[in-house]
């Protein structure tokens, strides 16, 4: 019997929804504008953005013009957004922007327009011009609006924009010394250290130019070798000066063990050939 009543209870539900389904058919295809704005307000607020698009779409040439226009081209943006469709989002929260430049949601417009471009930021690895992009939208709302209520949260996304942005540039530093380049990985965190001076993949950058410098000076010829494992010393004295409890430590108090024995046979030779 439970089985039973299951089974009529599922038959209701699916049969509601082709009837459903059905009657959202039906309006898409018909001419009734106002009950399509209606029904894209019941879609919406119920969460279904994607049917409340389509409607919105439709009604908007309809509504050009007249004052539920503004409304209308509002939600249609935010109905993408919603439904993650960022690109298209972005060009209709513009859109409003453009077309209600005196519209009361102007802010909310300005900086939905932005984040929908942060939400286009791809992963570091990947080419970073959508970051860029999305960098200067945030950037250029803020400037419009300091004192606006999503300033902080601009200010936080330009922030992580940024440090994909460093992530990316040491990654590529790095990369030279995977690849036993160590004179460009050398070069390469310098140029990182100095484009991003607080950044916080610094300690790492100055490890990695350590264990770069540490490669060429082990294994360099003999007139070469004492200047550079000094080098290395000013490089180690530089980690510890600014992180003196550096995760990296271990590794380089173990390197530093052999510069300093190398060191100290350079100075014993030295020492018998003044004797």
């Amino acid at each position: 019997m439970k089985l039973k009543l299951i089974s009529v209870s599922l038959f209701s539900f699916f049969l509601g929804t082709m009837f459903s389904c059905s009657d959202y058919q039906k309006l898409l295809n018909s001419d009734n504008a106002s009950e399509k704005y209606k029904q894209a307000e019941v879609f919406y607020n119920s969460g279904e953005y994607r049917k409340a698009n389509r409607l919105l779409e439709q009604i908007i040439p309809k509504y050009r013009g007249k004052p539920q226009a503004q409304r209308i081209i509002f939600f249609f943006a935010e109905s993408y957004f919603q439904i993650k469709s960022y690109n298209l989002a972005a060009y209709e929260y513009e859109n409003f922007v453009k077309s209600f430049p005196k519209s009361d949601r102007i802010q909310e417009a300005s900086f939905k327009a932005a984040k929908s471009y942060y939400y286009q930021s791809p992963t570091f690895s990947l080419d970073q011009e959508e970051t860029y992009t999305a960098i200067e939208k945030l950037q250029v709302f803020i400037n419009l609006y300091p004192n606006s209520e999503y300033s902080s949260e601009a200010n936080q996304m330009i922030s992580e924009l940024q440090v994909k942005l460093e992530k990316k540039d040491f990654e590529i530093a790095k990369q030279y010394y995977t690849i036993r380049d160590y004179r460009a990985a050398i070069k390469s965190n310098d140029n990182f250290i100095a484009s991003f001076p607080g950044t916080k993949f610094r300690e790492e950058a100055l490890y990695t130019k350590f264990i770069s410098l540490y490669e060429i000076a082990i294994n360099s010829v003999i007139y070469k070798k004492e200047d550079r494992l000094k080098e290395l010393q000013q490089q180690f004295n530089l980690i510890l000066r600014y992180y003196p409890d550096t995760v990296f430590k271990e590794d380089i108090d173990d390197k530093m063990k052999k510069i300093n024995s190398e060191l100290e046979k350079f100075n014993t030779t030295t020492t018998n050939l003044i004797k």
